[in-house]
C-alpha cells in the first residue's frame, strides 16, 4: 500500500495517467514505468531483437489454448481478491496506526525536534510515509511473488527491493510537499481546507506529469534514443505521429530497457509540454511487428488527440473535490469521537493525517468502479482512434490491432472470458476480447465513409 498515493489519489491517478496502459490485465508496469501499446508498417528486424517476431497468424477472436486459459483465469481470481482486499488491508493497517498511536508519537518527536513548523514537518513526513509503506509491504512482495510465479516478472528480489527503495524516497520527496501545503492550509482555513488544498494540488499535478519522464521514470529503467536502437521502427512512429498533427520528433522517442525486469510488452505516450515523448519496450520490439507496435503508438496517440488527459483531469478533479467534502464533513466528528483517545488534539494537528488518509480510502474505494467506467470509455476511443489513424498507413489495419491485441493478452495473461462485474470493479480498459472483436468488426470505410476522429 502506498499510503501517500492513497491519501492524495488525484496526484497518483493523474501519474498513471501520464502514459495510459493498452492492456485490460491488472497488473501491469512497476512504479514510474507506465503502460501502452503502437503498430504501423511492414515488420522489420530490430537492433536490439536477437530473433524478430514470427509472422503474426490471423486473428478471428482472442483465444489462449487451454494451459494458458486456466493460466488466466486463476489469475483473474487472483487480482480480484487483491481488488478485494487490499482497501481493507489497508484501512486496517490505519486503524491499527491509530490504535498504537504512532501518528502522536511522531508528531512530539517532531515538535521535540525542532519548534518551527516547517522543519516538524520535514520531521513527521517521513516517519508517517515509511511506516505506513513498510506495514503495507507484504501487499507489495505478495504482487511481486504473484507476478514472478506467473512470469509476468523476472525481476530478482534484490533489484525489486532497491526499487522499492527508490521509491520511498520519491513518496517522501511527494509527503513532505503535500503534508506541509495540506496542513498549513487546514491551519489557516479550518472550515475551508478541504478546497483550498484542491486547489493547490492542481498545479502541482501539472508539475508531476511533466516531470515524470525527466526525474522519476530513470530511476527505474534505462532509456535510450529509438532512433539508434531501431531506425526503422522509428520512421514508422514518426509517419503516424505527422498524421495525428502531433510534434513528437524522433528526438523524442526512446527505447526502454524492460526485459531486465518483465515480460510483459508496452510502449506509450508520457509528459506534456517539452517532456512529451514516445517510450517504446524492448520486449515489444522483440515480441511484435512494426505495424502492431505503431498501433498500439496510435492507440497512446489518441489520448493526446481527444484531449483524454484534461477530460479526466477534470473529471477525477471533480470527484476528489466531492472527496475532500465528504471527509471535512466527517473529519470533525471522528476526531470527536476518538481524537482523544488516539492522541489527535484538533484537525490541524499532523497525528490527524491517520483520520484523513483512513476517511479518503474509504471514499475513493467507492468511487473506484465509477472512475474504472470512465476509464474503459476513454479507453474503448483510443483503440478506435488507433484504428482510424493507421488506417491506409497499415494493410488491414484492422487485423493488425487485433493481432496485437492477442499478443498482449498472451503476455500479459488477460483472462478471456471475464463476468460482467468483473470488468465493471476492476477493469480500467475493456476486456481484450471485446477490443479484438471490435478491432475485426469497426470498419466505416466500407461504405466510403470516413473515420470519426481521423478524416
Amino acid at each position: 500500500m502506498k499510503t501517500l498515493k492513497a491519501i492524495f489519489l488525484f496526484v497518483a491517478v493523474m501519474l498513471a495517467l501520464v502514459s495510459m496502459p493498452v492492456s485490460a490485465s491488472a497488473q501491469q508496469a512497476p512504479a514510474g514505468a507506465a503502460s501502452a501499446q503502437p503498430q504501423a508498417a511492414p515488420p522489420a528486424a530490430s537492433a536490439t531483437t536477437a530473433a524478430p517476431p514470427e509472422t503474426p497468424k490471423k486473428i478471428t477472436a482472442y483465444t489462449l489454448p487451454p494451459d494458458l486459459y486456466k493460466k488466466t483465469q486463476s489469475l483473474e481470481k487472483i487480482e480480484i481478491w487483491f481488488f478485494v482486499l487490499s482497501p481493507i488491508y489497508g484501512v486496517i493497517l490505519l486503524w491499527f496506526f491509530l490504535r498504537w498511536r504512532l501518528g502522536p508519537k511522531f508528531r512530539d518527536w517532531a515538535e521535540k525536534g525542532a519548534g518551527n513548523f516547517f522543519v516538524q514537518v520535514l520531521i513527521f513526513a517521513p516517519l508517517f510515509v515509511l511506516t505506513t509503506d513498510i506495514l503495507g509491504l507484504p501487499l507489495g512482495v505478495y504482487q511481486q511473488h504473484v507476478e514472478r510465479a506467473y512470469g509476468l516478472s523476472i525481476q530478482g528480489w534484490g533489484s525489486w527491493t532497491w526499487d522499492w527503495a527508490k521509491g520511498e524516497l520519491v513518496n517522501v520527496i511527494i509527503g513532505i510537499v503535500l503534508i506541509l501545503i495540506l496542513y498549513a492550509v487546514i491551519r489557516k482555513s479550518p472550515t475551508r481546507w478541504w478546497f483550498y488544498f484542491w486547489l493547490a494540488s492542481l498545479p502541482l499535478l501539472v508539475l508531476l506529469i511533466f516531470l515524470q519522464p525527466l526525474v522519476v521514470d530513470p530511476l527505474f529503467h534505462k532509456f535510450e534514443p529509438l532512433q539508434q536502437k531501431d531506425p526503422a521502427l522509428t520512421a514508422a512512429l514518426e509517419q503516424m505521429v505527422q498524421r495525428a498533427g502531433q510534434n513528437i520528433p524522433p528526438e523524442r522517442m526512446y527505447w526502454m530497457n524492460a526485459s531486465e525486469k518483465l515480460n510483459a510488452v508496452n510502449a506509450y505516450v508520457t509528459g506534456i509540454g517539452g517532456s512529451k515523448r514516445i517510450v517504446v519496450w524492448d520486449t515489444t520490439i522483440s515480441k511484435m511487428t512494426t505495424p502492431e507496435i505503431v498501433f498500439v503508438a496510435g492507440h497512446e496517440m489518441g489520448h493526446y488527440v481527444l484531449n483524454h488527459i484534461p477530460k479526466q483531469l477534470a473529471i477525477y478533479a471533480i470527484g476528489l473535490l466531492v472527496s475532500f467534502f465528504l471527509v471535512h464533513r466527517c473529519f470533525g466528528w471522528f476526531l470527536a469521537w476518538k481524537g482523544a483517545a488516539w492522541g489527535i488534539r484538533s484537525q490541524g494537528d499532523l497525528a490527524s493525517l491517520a483520520v484523513l488518509l483512513l476517511l479518503l480510502s474509504v471514499f475513493t474505494f467507492i468511487l473506484t468502479p465509477t472512475a474504472n467506467t470512465i476509464s474503459r470509455y476513454f479507453e474503448h476511443q483510443a483503440d478506435q482512434y488507433g484504428l482510424e489513424v493507421t488506417h491506409g498507413l497499415t494493410p488491414d489495419s484492422g487485423q493488425v490491432a487485433a493481432q496485437a491485441f492477442q499478443v498482449l493478452g498472451e503476455v500479459d495473461l488477460d483472462y478471456p472470458d471475464p463476468g460482467p462485474i468483473d470488468v465493471l470493479l476492476t477493469y480500467t480498459h475493456p476486456a481484450t476480447r471485446d477490443r479484438v472483436t471490435f478491432s475485426l468488426t469497426y470498419n466505416p470505410w466500407a461504405n466510403g465513409g470516413t473515420g470519426e476522429f481521423v478524416h
